[in-house]
């Protein structure tokens, strides 16, 4: 057996790029000493090092912690670094188990918004009030839509899911509404949790012609055309800008048929 080996053996030899080692190296958990001709020469020594520092790589350890270690081992660290170890785990198994039970429940939300949607029906609901997020900014194709939703995402710390969530929507320009124009939105949302403290939009509890289609987006032209003619025939005054909330979308499946979206308009019997 060798005293010393090259750079490239232990690459090799662990499977670990010469990037990875020379970070290594200027974290200082690794110092491999230099031949006449200015090559890495590592040790016996540096290997246990490796082997210490893949092994805790492995179980999760961040580098600052590996090197703590490495800098001070006894019996003492050693048990308490495996009690962190175990905390560790504890905490990543409680993570899983959460996005376990989150994919759980965008898998029933999908379901069950397929299977129980009452397609074509107008109808006056009356909602409770809803939190939301919601970022400003004009929509005239679909890809502005996921723009806006990458941006909403981004501030709000990536907490928004997209798979499986049925509370994504835009608001409709009424203006555009009114000359008939069915593709115009000024905004994007997200409805939260009714005990969510991180939110900058309210829709108010009252009552709303509410309408869910099937299909491609286009059919909301008939749609909020039907559902305009309702407003005028009930003699309801329209208090606030329509929203279509997007319950199963290109997310979910790339056939349209497959889509299903609803449009809530606030009125005021």
């Amino acid at each position: 057996m060798k005293d010393y080996y090259k750079i490239g053996e232990i690459s090799e030899m662990y499977d670990m790029s010469r990037d990875s080692l020379m970070y290594y190296e200027k974290l200082e958990i690794l110092n491999p000493i230099r031949d006449d001709n200015g090559y890495r020469l590592y040790s016996i020594s540096d290997i246990w090092r490796l082997n210490l520092i893949k092994e805790l790589k492995s179980l999760g350890f961040s580098f600052k912690k590996i090197k703590e270690y490495l800098d001070n081992r006894d019996i003492k660290s050693t048990g308490k670094l495996l009690n962190d170890g175990i905390h560790l785990l504890d905490d990543q198994i409680l993570k899983l188990l959460r996005q376990k039970e989150n994919m759980r429940k965008r898998m029933e939300a999908i379901e069950y918004t397929y299977k129980n949607s009452n397609l074509n029906n107008i109808e006056l609901s009356y909602i409770k009030r809803r939190k939301g997020i919601i970022l400003n900014g004009q929509i005239k194709r679909d890809e502005e839509f996921d723009l806006l939703i990458q941006r909403l995402q981004k501030n709000h710390n990536n907490k928004i899911s997209i798979l499986g969530n049925s509370n994504l929507g835009a608001t409709f320009n009424m203006r555009s509404l009114k000359e008939g124009i069915t593709t115009d939105f000024e905004s994007v949302f997200c409805l939260l949790k009714e005990d969510s403290q991180d939110y900058n939009i309210v829709f108010e509890e009252g009552y709303y012609v509410t309408l869910t289609y099937g299909g491609d987006y286009i059919n909301n032209h008939k749609c909020i055309e039907n559902m305009f003619d309702f407003i005028e025939e009930n003699n309801l005054i329209i208090t606030g800008n329509p929203i279509e909330i997007y319950k199963i979308d290109i997310h979910e499946t790339e056939n349209k048929d497959e889509f299903i979206t609803e449009i809530q308009i606030p009125i005021k019997c």
